[in-house]
């Protein structure tokens, strides 16, 4: 991992995904991207498209530089390399396009974790970019203190439709040399013996190298209840989910996985496109 953009809308939320990102940065020596990006109305767009810059777009763009150059000067990015700049685009459109463009391997934004979905940073584009990014989305709903990630959970239907996620989930619980809980959850409209899911599980962690983890069998009403209450038990510091790309939060395994996750789970989650 060598590049970590975090989208801003100069926001408290904003700043805790920042803050999270600034140590993840200075552990790994990844280069830092900050992003605002301005949405304009169409009328400033002919102006800006035909070269002539008017006022109000002049005041837009030149506010926001002050603020991203106080938000790159803060303490806390002492030490990393950090690049910030502001851009005339769509949020979510604008920041997949920016990870294309400058190779990122890690995307940080915040939540607000109160009223789901709707109310992520930006509000539907965190939705619209853990469902679209082909890198792995990562969301801070709280100061992360020293970002103590030794304890990582992933969750997951171990399918072989999740190599591509779990490979990305080990290298990076293998950054912070973390404790890597990989936990089946067993529901009673997704019913396994133990039996059956331990031979799931098994046939799938054989063909990989991984250090430092321990496979898990967790019972309880539905997938998201499962997810936060086992992630209870081992006090874990980071959760791990796949999104298929349909309709990102509500489909993190083949069936459906409601907000509910987001709102109670006040820890980081890290979500991997499969």
């Amino acid at each position: 991992m060598k590049r970590i953009l975090v989208p801003t809308d100069f926001s408290e939320h904003a700043e805790k995904a920042l803050k999270a990102a600034a140590l993840i940065a200075k552990i790994t020596k990844c280069e830092l991207f900050i992003l605002h990006l301005l949405e304009i109305p169409n009328q400033m767009n002919d102006a800006i498209t035909g070269g002539n810059g008017i006022p109000e777009e002049t005041l837009f763009f030149k506010k926001a530089n002050e603020k991203l150059q106080k938000t790159k000067d803060q303490p806390y990015l002492a030490g990393i390399s950090v690049h910030a700049s502001v851009q005339y685009e769509r949020a979510f459109s604008g920041i997949l396009a920016f990870n294309k463009k400058n190779k990122i391997d890690l995307i940080v934004m915040g939540s607000h974790g109160t009223s789901g979905i709707e109310e992520l940073l930006l509000g539907s584009n965190t939705e619209k970019v853990v469902r679209l990014s082909e890198i792995p989305v990562l969301v801070i709903k709280k100061e992360v203190g020293e970002l103590k990630f030794k304890n990582m959970v992933f969750a997951s239907d171990f399918s072989p439709e999740t190599k591509k996620p779990f490979i990305k989930m080990r290298d990076f619980a293998a950054i912070f040399e973390a404790n890597l809980f990989l936990v089946f959850i067993c529901t009673p409209n997704s019913f396994k013996t133990t039996l059956d899911a331990e031979k799931i599980m098994n046939k799938f962690i054989k063909n990989y190298d991984i250090q430092n983890y321990s496979l898990h069998i967790f019972n309880d009403t539905n997938i998201e209840n499962g997810i936060v209450n086992f992630s209870k038990t081992i006090d874990a510091d980071l959760i791990g989910l796949c999104t298929h790309g349909r309709t990102g939060l509500a489909h993190f395994f083949t069936g459906s996985i409601s907000e509910d996750l987001v709102n109670h789970v006040t820890k980081p989650i890290i979500t991997f496109k499969i």
